[in-house]
This record gives structure tokens, C-alpha cells and sequence, in this order.
């Protein structure tokens, strides 16, 4: 199990939150086990789920004194377009399960935030539904499977529905062991009769989720293959159709077929970066996929410097992983990315309040990233550099 965040009172409402820790607590109590565990869990061990959170507390600050940071300007401009932050919400799965509509939730939130929204290729709602909510970009992020057709369909879809951006990701050829997540399944896509016991003491979960007698699906995946089938059904599929050969002369077939900004997400080797860059990629996300995949890998923010040097300027230099403050985003921009996504702090405030609560996540950071730059000396996210370190 997780480890529990400290406690609040009960009921605490999501406006009232003041950290993003707050949020995570009120998310525990109202998620059954298998959903909670699956928000929170890494690969094996989660050493690396536990070095993404490290690496932000082993530098130490230096604050400049005597500087106007009467206006502190927290805009950037990402592939031509400004943003009110250097944030993305980043793609995630299964938020149906976190709340209801979980990702159009998500996609509003965006809007109001003024930055843009990653949709998951296993979202729970159509690429054109998410369309609709947001005037903010709208990435799609794409998964290959042997099955290329399945590629083109959704590029095609994407295209249409004027998504700004692609991003693949590529740390998946084969699914993280997760231990966690194998022990609620007595066998694919069947849960054991122990979680589906302990749902029962969510009831608001239940109301919220199952509210039309039905619960989500991934509504992407079945317009391609024109069958209904429940959430863990169609995820074993996806598993069992991942393309492992996938390399890059696949990058290049999809960059033929992807005319806008294109973004390779899961990237830990500066090699590959350069890789990338030479494959002519717009941007790339240094990732470990939240501490999922392969346990014992190094955090993307020790990478950043070394990529930075290189690839800063060339292309849109981005990175996830542990982001639960704004001084973790000051860190990651003065290291020298363009912008950070964020995955599982607003994923917190979605399952403890729906939009609400995901609006209550991005605020936070947004006002914690402005507390810090002023008292940084700093006063806009431009003038952040190495030289914030000791």
C-alpha cells in the first residue's frame, strides 16, 4: 500500500486545499483500493517512482535580494503559441475511473489554466468530444500497436479534430511490472471478489462513476474496432497488440503522416534525444512514465542539464515526473526545460473533486511557481538559470 499522505479533516473541501498533498489525502479516501493503487503505484520496487519526488529536494536555492518582483510574468510560448504557464496536463488513462467524465473534467480545467491538454490514446472520451471543451491546444498522444491501420485511423481523427500536437510515446514496448496492479486481478480484466468487496465502502465513488448504470470505456479504442467491451477487457487487448519492434525507422513513417508538431515522450538517454532531433522531431518529453515502466532508471530532471546543452533552442525540451510543488517547477525550467507536464498532482484533485478539484491542482502550483519565483529574485520564468543553485 501507499503511503499515507499526513491527515486532514474529514470532508475537507477542495478550495480549502492548500497543498497538493491535501488534495492526494482527500483522493485516498474516496478511491476504492484498485483505483487509489493505480493512481499512486511504480514498476516493481517503485525506487523509481521515489527518485522522480528525490531529485527535487537535493539542490539547494539561492534567493537574490533587492529585486522589483512587484509583477511576476509566469507566461512562456510554446510551438508559437502563448501559454499562461509552462505547464501541460499530461496524458493519462483510465480518468473515467477517477471521476466522471474524468477526461473532459480534465480538458476544462486546461482551458481555464490557459495551457494546454495531452489526451491519452486511452482516454475515456472521444478525441472530437475533448475537442469540443477546450480553447487551449489539444495534444493526442499515440501508442503503435502491430496493427498500423490503428495509427492511421486515429492520426486521421486527430487531424481533424485540429489537434496541435502528436506526441508518441515510446517506453512502452512491453507493459511496467506492476505488482500492485496483478494482485486486484485474479486474471485478466476479472477483478478478485476482495476489491470488488472493498469498493463497496465507496459509495460516493460508486454514485459518481456508475451514474448511468454503466461504467467508462475507451471510447477511442472501440471506434477503431467496433466492439463494446469493459475497461480491463479492452486494456488486456491494447497490452497484447503493444508493438515491440517499434524503432526509429517507425518514426520516421510517422512523421510522414504527421504534418504538426510532433513529440516523442519517454526518452532517458541523451543519445536518443539527439536521435530524435535528427529524425526531426519538434520536441521531446524526458520521462520515465511516472516510475511505471522500468524501475531503477535515473530521474528526468538529473538529465536535463546534459540535454540542455544541445537541444535547448533546437527543439521544445520538456520533462515529467514528481511535480507536487512550483519550486519543483522553477527547478525543472531553470535546468532547462520549456515547460513540465503534470500527471499525477492534478490527477489528485480530479478524484477528490472532479474539475473542481483539478482547477484547485493547477492553482496551486501556478501560485506556489509565482511565490517562488519572487522570492527567487527572480521575475519572470525566463530569468531562471543554473545560477538559482548553490
Amino acid at each position: 500500500m501507499w503511503p499515507r499522505s499526513r491527515t486532514h479533516a474529514n470532508g475537507q473541501r477542495v478550495q480549502h486545499a492548500v497543498a497538493i498533498a491535501d488534495l492526494r489525502h482527500s483522493a485516498h479516501r474516496r478511491l476504492p483500493a484498485f483505483v487509489a493503487e493505480y493512481l499512486e503505484g511504480g514498476a516493481e520496487d517503485e525506487v523509481t517512482l521515489a527518485r522522480n519526488r528525490a531529485a527535487f529536494s537535493r539542490r539547494t536555492l539561492v534567493p537574490r535580494a533587492l529585486v522589483d518582483v512587484s509583477a511576476v510574468d509566469l507566461s512562456t510560448t510554446l510551438f508559437g503559441r502563448r501559454l499562461s504557464l509552462p505547464l501541460v496536463v499530461a496524458p493519462t488513462g483510465l480518468n473515467g475511473l477517477l471521476a466522471h467524465d474524468g477526461d473532459l473534467q480534465l480538458a476544462a480545467a486546461a482551458t481555464r489554466a490557459g495551457i494546454p491538454f495531452a489526451q491519452s490514446m486511452v482516454s475515456m472520451a472521444t478525441i472530437e468530444a475533448v475537442a469540443a471543451r477546450l480553447d487551449t491546444p489539444h495534444w493526442m498522444q499515440l501508442y503503435v500497436l502491430r496493427d498500423r491501420a490503428f495509427a492511421e485511423h486515429l492520426i486521421e481523427r486527430a487531424l481533424a479534430a485540429r489537434c496541435a500536437a502528436l506526441v508518441l510515446t515510446v517506453d512502452g514496448p512491453v507493459y511496467g511490472n506492476r505488482e500492485w496492479d496483478r494482485r486486484h486481478y485474479a486474471r485478466p480484466a476479472v477483478p478478485r471478489w476482495s476489491s470488488r468487496l472493498e469498493t463497496l465502502a465507496h459509495p460516493r465513488w460508486i454514485a459518481d462513476i456508475w451514474r448511468h448504470g454503466r461504467g467508462p470505456r475507451f471510447v477511442n479504442v472501440e471506434r477503431y474496432t467496433g466492439t463494446r467491451q469493459s475497461a480491463p477487457q479492452t486494456a488486456h487487448w491494447l497490452r497484447e497488440r503493444m508493438d515491440a519492434s517499434l524503432n526509429w525507422n517507425d518514426l520516421a513513417w510517422l512523421r510522414e503522416r504527421w504534418p504538426r508538431p510532433l513529440i516523442v515522450k519517454g526518452l532517458l538517454a541523451a543519445d536518443d534525444v539527439r536521435r530524435a532531433i535528427d529524425a526531426g522531431v519538434d520536441g521531446v518529453v524526458l520521462s520515465n512514465h511516472g516510475g511505471r515502466q522500468l524501475d531503477l532508471v535515473g530521474s528526468p530532471l538529473d538529465l536535463l542539464p546534459e540535454v540542455a546543452r544541445f537541444a535547448k533552442g533546437r527543439i521544445a525540451l520538456l520533462m515529467d515526473g514528481g511535480i507536487r510543488r512550483g519550486s519543483d517547477i522553477a527547478q525543472a525550467l531553470a535546468l532547462g526545460a520549456d515547460a513540465v507536464l503534470v500527471g499525477r498532482a492534478v490527477l489528485y484533485g480530479l478524484a477528490a473533486g472532479g474539475g473542481a478539484g483539478a482547477t484547485r491542482a493547477l492553482t496551486l502550483l501556478a501560485d506556489e511557481l509565482a511565490r517562488t519565483l519572487a522570492l527567487l529574485g527572480r521575475p519572470s520564468i525566463r530569468s531562471l538559470d543554473a545560477s538559482i543553485f548553490a
